[in-house]
């Protein structure tokens, strides 16, 4: 017999025994969207958490500060050696900069310095705490950043707020008499959620002049200072996924480096002439942002040539990948034993087809069938019910992953399900190895059936 007949008669064994074939592909199809929906699950969450990972540890960008390093004759950029004293070993300049700049997979190389907390004045006189970060501004998109109104700016006296600095902006009375209450009754709902609705209430801040605010905390009298005007240039659009309440959390100024020490010497209550002034065209810190991070060590290799410190949050990631990889294995697992449990069934209900077809065995060796023809038949068969079982099994899983979706949607907590393409495979691949697999037995089983016995009996 020739492939095409012994899958011709598989199949119509297969469509004639339809109890037999619908149990087992039932067992099959479990076990198979098992398989399936576990690593899918897996899978979906580990992005889920890697991208969270990503936007809140930022697993792509290095953080670069003086000192540290391996010292090189060259600077590991591909550009001309210079001399150890024109780079300065140890410090963080603006000539390594803008070497860095220059390295390869580098997208954005930029200071971002914190320059403390202060108080945010608007012209109508509302008030917020906010985080002031000095930094190129002209840099703010290649890190990822999006404007939501204006746009990037080297003006002097020119800022950019993120999103969460233009929320719960409120007079300095109302806020302080808020305060006193919660200080009063903290466990009052009524005002934990009047707290929450101001602390999103919007502002328009686009193009708006506002002032910088210090208060002197080492004396009683509580000397505040306010500095000069400053012109909003640009408003940052709200992280993907991040709510308004959440975004609240964080308010942040982006200023210049000038615009900084600028601030820096209005706000100050010491007297600024006894302070040694900082180095100029020398960084605390520099941000450096990789188009990959598959590329982050290498890019540290070569800014360490620098004589420079580079560090990473790159263990954030191996951490969640050996978790993970824990994870889809449990489900492989539970998946296996399933579909163990499921060829089980196949192969009582294999052995069984073969005492009952004992009179068509016997026929097909009279007219001339070998032992390896029988049983490539019934493995065939088995071949059969795992594919109809995994095809099947790759439709609950679809069914069960939509299902999920709707149920995470209703939550609203931003995880979506989805079925990665190579699960599919991996699902078909294990139903139909055990449909071979529970099919051997009765496979050879049946080739051993004597033929004149069988139809004589029959």
């Amino acid at each position: 017999m020739k492939i095409r007949d012994i899958s011709r008669m598989a199949w119509d064994q297969v469509k004639r025994r339809k109890v037999v074939t619908g149990l087992c592909m039932t067992g099959i199809s479990i076990g198979c969207a098992a398989i399936i929906v576990a690593l899918s699950i897996g899978q979906s969450a580990q992005v889920y958490v890697t991208d969270e990972v990503n936007r809140n540890f930022k697993m792509d960008e290095i953080i670069v500060s003086p000192g540290g390093g391996i010292p090189s004759q060259g600077n590991g950029s591909g550009a001309p050696a210079e001399s150890n004293d024109n780079l300065n070993p140890g410090k963080l300049t603006a000539q390594k900069l803008k070497i860095i700049q220059g390295l390869n997979h580098v997208v954005a190389a930029a200071p971002f310095e914190d320059a403390g907390y202060m108080q945010m004045l608007t012209i109508d006189n509302k008030i917020a705490d906010v985080q002031i970060k000095a930094t190129d501004l002209r840099m703010l998109t290649k890190f990822g950043h999006k404007f939501k109104q204006g746009g990037v700016t080297d003006l002097p006296g020119m800022v950019v707020l993120n999103y969460g600095a233009t929320l719960g902006l409120i007079d300095n009375e109302t806020r302080q008499k808020l305060y006193e209450r919660l200080g009063a009754e903290p466990f009052n709902q009524e005002l934990m959620d009047q707290y929450n609705s101001m602390s999103i209430l919007p502002t328009e801040m686009y193009r708006q002049q506002i002032q910088m605010q210090a208060t002197d905390y080492s004396n009683s009298a509580g000397n505040i200072k306010l500095s000069s005007p400053l012109q909003v240039g640009g408003i940052l659009a709200s992280p993907e996924g991040t709510d308004d309440l959440r975004a609240s959390y964080e308010k942040i100024v982006y200023v210049s480096l000038e615009t900084a020490a600028q601030l820096a010497k209005e706000l100050s209550f010491t007297d600024t002439s006894m302070t040694a002034e900082p180095e100029e065209d020398t960084y605390k810190s520099v941000t450096v942002k990789v188009d990959s991070v598959d590329q982050i060590k290498q890019v540290e290799a070569m800014i360490q040539k620098l004589s420079l410190s580079a560090s990473d949050n790159l263990y954030q990631q191996e951490q969640l990948k050996q978790t993970f990889d824990m994870m889809k294995m449990a489900a492989l697992g539970i998946g296996v034993f399933i579909l163990v449990i499921a060829s089980i069934s196949i192969i009582v209900a294999m052995t069984m087809s073969t005492h009952q077809r004992r009179r068509q065995i016997g026929i097909m060796k009279v007219l001339g069938a070998n032992m390896g023809q029988i049983r490539n038949m019934f493995i065939t068969e088995a071949a059969l019910l795992g594919l109809l079982g995994g095809v099947l099994g790759v439709v609950f899983s679809y069914l069960i992953i939509m299902g999920l979706n709707k149920l995470v949607g209703t939550a609203g907590d931003g995880l979506n399900f989805f079925i990665p393409l190579m699960t599919i495979p991996v699902g078909l691949a294990f139903a139909i190895m055990t449909g071979v697999l529970s099919g051997i037995y009765p496979a050879i089983s049946a080739s051993r059936t004597d033929a004149l016995t069988a139809i004589k009996r029959d």
